[in-house]
């Protein structure tokens, strides 16, 4: 043998080597929702190799690798997994990170952005990212920069860099700052090419946000006061809980002008619907607490969120009238975002008042769909729309795209509350039923 001949046998013996080794879930004669359209490709068996889709097709013609997990896809529906775009990690204990964890992704929560960031949740990240840790993928901001954790411009500009070469992922504003502090931290922030996000302060508003390059703004922050008649003051004054208060003076006519000011400065909006309408909608708060998922939070949490809601509704000024107005444009402002192209990202801020981690996604999605978008295109805003804006190879079933897969018992594109049906989900590369997850929460 010549030693050409025992390089190449050599050579061929560490493929057949690695392939054997090489990890692999097939998800066999399942419908596949690839997030790319909204056609359903029937009977397909998906194969996923260390991590990454290698293939697609018929289940008849698709082989399933030696060795591999398999997954029965019948009668069941395959699509890519959910981002929920405002989450909160509240906790790096290892018994708080598998409760919280297990709880996002028994929803089919394969990815959060982390918006109170911490340093332990630098060295978390890592843990996720190499698998040391089962998780969903965490996106993670530093602590927040707000009216009092910032002692001036300067102090805001400092901050930034330090968060910057912290290595966290994006800065979070939340309320308080002043102008002055607020675009020092834009300033900051754009020359590091560093996106910032979250609250607009009450003395920035939204139009000049949006002119400072905010690459999120979350909770629709700002956008009732950006309502108000072109001669009124924009703060609108106090206006309860994200402005409740101010809907009966808000002009609807301007839905228009802030809607194409949002789709010119290619800012995307995260609504968090869900935690709104549960703060101030008429439905009572005991029974908002005696939802199923409460089972999976303290008592006393469940208390608290309780007694939140009541406050808000108790509170001076507070009109159920009013609120549901609120509600209203708040949905007619969701619709028309979307309808004009605007980026529309799901997020529930969880957990939140009433928002369990990994349920309050599917909460949400409903209220997208309340306002008008289908559930094809609420989907999109948890799929296709976060891998865009974050520049990742997730969010479509794909060959060559990352394996992040959740497995529904029914059709969401026919009844957005089938996105619930999770039945088991696939990230990095592992597999885990829901059951199985929800079970070990105690």
């Amino acid at each position: 043998m010549t030693l050409l001949m025992r390089l190449m046998a050599i050579l061929a013996a560490l493929c057949l080597a690695a392939a054997a080794s090489a990890e692999s879930t097939a998800i066999v004669n399942v419908n596949v929702l690839p997030m790319t359209t909204d056609q359903i490709s029937e009977s397909q068996t998906v194969v996923v190799t260390d991590g990454i889709i290698v293939s697609i097709g018929d289940v008849d013609d698709i082989a399933v690798p030696v060795g591999a997990t398999v997954v029965d896809g019948t009668d069941r529906f395959l699509m890519p997994g959910l981002t929920e775009m405002h989450g909160h990690v509240t906790g790096t204990g290892s018994r708080e990170v598998e409760r919280l964890f297990s709880l996002f992704l028994a929803n089919g929560v394969t990815t959060v952005r982390g918006m109170l960031g911490r340093p332990s949740h630098l060295a978390l990240r890592t843990s996720i990212a190499s698998g040391s840790i089962f998780g969903p993928r965490l996106i993670t901001s530093g602590p927040s920069l707000n009216g009092t954790t910032v002692h001036g411009a300067a102090d805001g500009e400092r901050q930034v860099r330090e968060q910057h070469a912290a290595g966290y992922d994006f800065i979070k504003i939340h309320p308080g700052l002043d102008a002055a502090e607020f675009n020092a931290i834009a300033d900051a922030a754009n020359l590091l090419d560093m996106p910032f996000a979250g609250h607009v302060p009450v003395s920035v508003g939204v139009p000049s946000a949006l002119n400072r390059g905010i690459a999120t703004i979350d909770h629709l922050d700002g956008y009732m006061a950006a309502l108000l008649p072109a001669d009124r003051d924009s703060s609108g004054g106090y206006g309860g809980f994200f402005d409740v208060m101010l809907a009966d003076q808000v002009v609807e006519e301007r839905i228009e002008e802030i809607v194409a000011a949002t789709v010119a400065a290619g800012v995307a909006i995260v609504p968090t619907q869900s935690l709104f309408e549960h703060r101030v909608s008429s439905i009572p708060a005991e029974e908002l607490g005696s939802r199923p998922e409460m089972r999976f939070m303290s008592a006393g949490t469940v208390r608290n969120w309780v007694r939140a809601k009541q406050r808000t509704i108790n509170e001076r000024g507070f009109d159920s009238n009013t609120a549901a107005r609120a509600i209203a444009i708040r949905r007619k402002l969701i619709l028309a975002l979307y309808q004009a192209g605007a980026t529309l990202l799901l997020g529930s801020d969880a957990p939140q008042v009433f928002n369990v981690p990994g349920f309050s996604v599917h909460h949400e999605l409903a209220f997208l769909v309340a306002a008008g978008m289908t559930p094809y295109q609420a989907l999109q805003s948890g799929t296709i729309a976060p891998a865009q804006f974050f520049g990742v190879d997730t969010g479509t079933v794909e060959v060559g795209k990352i394996g992040d897969l959740v497995v529904l018992d029914a059709n969401p594109l026919d009844d957005i509350s089938n996105s619930r049906r999770v039945h088991g989900v696939l990230v990095r590369g592992k597999w885990a039923r829901s059951s199985t997850l929800l079970g070990r929460i105690k």
